[in-house]
């Protein structure tokens, strides 16, 4: 399991800026630790800081912008695909989850991705390339099998 996650991964979950996550920081609704110049995140940190509602309606706004988006876009140059899945899972599971996607995200270049923690379900939204997305998602099917099989 991922112990921290960086302030870009924290960006790419939240659907935040960078800029937006520093302002949080310096005003004390984000907690993180700096090593050596750079933020990081525990899982802790990054659930306590979604769940505050004044976080959680800017989280939830984004997130859903990514789906209105994707619908609104009737003139799409090549294939695309916009996917929401919801797990019930547990904490330790989420955070998994949370790790798998950010590391196939951040590996393939053409994907949003937004990742909700709320009441124990997990939300993941992928948009992005056809095939970038049915990737993703068939090594996290094949990666979950796997772990189910042990």
């Amino acid at each position: 399991m991922k112990e921290y996650y960086s302030i870009n991964e924290l960006a790419m979950i939240t659907s935040l800026t960078t800029r937006t996550l520093r302002n949080h920081l310096r005003q004390g609704t984000l907690n993180g630790e700096k090593v050596d110049g750079a933020w990081r995140f525990t899982p802790e940190d990054m659930d306590a800081f979604m769940a505050q509602p004044s976080v959680r309606g800017s989280i939830q706004a984004n997130h859903n912008a990514v789906v209105f988006d994707f619908l609104a876009d009737t003139a799409k140059r090549q294939n695309r695909a916009c996917v929401v899945l919801d797990y019930a899972v547990d904490t330790v599971e989420a955070a998994r989850i949370t790790k798998f996607y950010c590391d196939r995200a951040n590996a393939a270049h053409d994907v949003q991705l937004r990742i909700n923690q709320h009441r124990g379900v997990t939300r993941v939204i992928l948009s992005g390339g056809e095939d970038t997305v049915a990737g993703i998602m068939k090594s996290y099917y094949q990666e979950d099998s796997s772990l189910r099989s042990e």
